[in-house]
């Protein structure tokens, strides 16, 4: 290395230190002076030696820096067992965040600077969050942790180990790509659980409905129309909750499509834009119209997910794609349309996944988008339905004419558009 990048690895090997200083110097700001092993100042010089540590390997081998490193651990684990036994307290988290900086410091001048900048802000971050942290472990239920364990099993388990090939005499099942997208759907639907749990009730119902539309828009739509039923909520409030969820569902439907299938970016998104922009308006004059909430929503999620759903998820998707391969060879495009109309009655997903993969290939981006709208349509007559068994004729006259426009709105974009074949 020349002087220039020697001087900019040490610098950098200084700056991490001083990072993880500020952070362990904020956290004890309270505390007495001299009560700390390590401030602002010590980390510093602990990144700054780790840094001249790893220039002397260069030149002496790499025996020296692991020397180095094992009397710097002997030295700092000292003083920290010291700290804590003057405490009485029982952590190890400033003995590693030393260790680290010094790792890091002498990463800084032997390996990737990028490396050593992004684990030290990575390892800073989680430094800082210890409360957040520590609350979120408190209020973590046993179902959501197993989802997030199942799901990193789904994702480093066993998709690493599934053939990626078709394994099928039609050639349309991929066991990898099939997988794919059931963890797709799956990390999309735990995001927006945890992200209801996290946004809390007192947000109102408009907020709750719109978050709760990330898992399950459905959920929300029957749960608020029995609220009101029930006297819990005024019409107006748990209507605006429930085409605020609409609008979100259809959002997420259109990223996943867009996501996996970049030429449906336009096609779709159009008529989407179409029916999301009447909902939006529907949902503002409700809101606007709508009385003082009489309490605090309560949409009744389900758990994230369990492994019967993911399987039941994963048979419905394989159904649906052999399904889509067999209609498309006896009736052509034609035959997908009532796929779509009949699957989009109990979830859009499996029709939307399987549709965006056969983009390109086996469909063409115009009649692509024409299966997820019927899809959609047909999900959103669902709702109107549930809405109306759940909260009367009365109640969901609004949100049927809702229904209706945003269908209007985007049958006549996807008309409108020059390329729909």
């Amino acid at each position: 290395m020349d002087l220039m990048d020697l001087f900019a690895r040490l610098g950098l090997a200084l700056a991490i230190g001083l990072l993880f200083g500020v952070e362990r110097g904020w956290q004890a700001r309270e505390a007495e002076p001299g009560s700390r092993v390590a401030g602002i100042r010590t980390f510093a010089l602990v990144g700054l030696l780790g840094g001249t540590w790893g220039l002397l390997s260069h030149a002496m081998g790499y025996a020296m820096l692991g020397f180095g490193a094992l009397g710097f651990a002997g030295w700092y684990g000292y003083f920290e067992w010291r700290r804590e036994s003057d405490e009485g307290a029982r952590s190890a988290t400033g003995f590693v965040a030393g260790l680290l900086a010094f790792a890091l410091g002498a990463y800084a001048v032997v390996g990737s600077k990028a490396v050593a900048g992004s684990v030290a802000v990575a390892a800073t971050f989680i430094l800082s969050q210890r409360r957040a942290l520590h609350t979120f472990l408190e209020r973590l239920k046993w179902v959501e942790l197993r989802a997030a364990l199942l799901l990193l099993a789904m994702t480093f388990v066993l998709l690493p180990v599934l053939p990626d090939r078709t394994i099928d005499p039609w050639h349309v099942l991929n066991p990898h790509q099939l997988w794919v997208l059931t963890i797709l759907s799956a990390g999309i639907s735990y995001a927006g659980y945890i992200a209801a749990k996290l946004a809390g009730a007192r947000n109102g119902l408009l907020f709750a409905g719109a978050v709760g539309g990330l898992v399950s828009s459905t959920t929300v739509t029957w749960t608020l129309a029995r609220a009101v039923r029930q006297g819990q909520y005024g019409a107006r409030e748990a209507s605006a909750g429930i085409v605020a969820s609409w609008g979100v569902s259809l959002t997420r439907m259109y990223s996943i499509a867009a996501i996996l299938a970049p030429p449906l970016l336009i096609p779709l998104g159009a008529p989407i834009a179409g029916a999301v922009i009447v909902i939006v308006l529907s949902g503002v004059l409700l809101y606007r119209s709508a009385a003082p909430e009489k309490g605090a929503p309560s949409l009744e999620l389900s758990d994230p997910f369990d492994l019967w759903m993911i399987l039941r998820f994963t048979a419905v998707l394989v159904a649906i794609m052999v399904a889509t391969e067999w209609l498309s060879r006896l009736y052509g495009q034609g035959g997908l349309l009532a796929l779509a109309a009949v699957s989009g009655l109990a979830d859009v997903d499996p029709i939307t996944l399987s549709t965006a993969e056969a983009v390109g290939t086996k469909l063409t981006e115009g009649y692509g988008s024409a299966i997820i709208l019927v899809a959609a349509g047909s999900n959103l007559i669902a709702k109107c339905v549930l809405a109306s068994a759940f909260g009367g004729l009365r109640f969901s006259a609004w949100l049927v004419a809702t229904g209706i426009a945003a269908a209007a709105a985007a049958a006549l974009a996807f008309e409108l558009q020059p390329f729909t074949g």
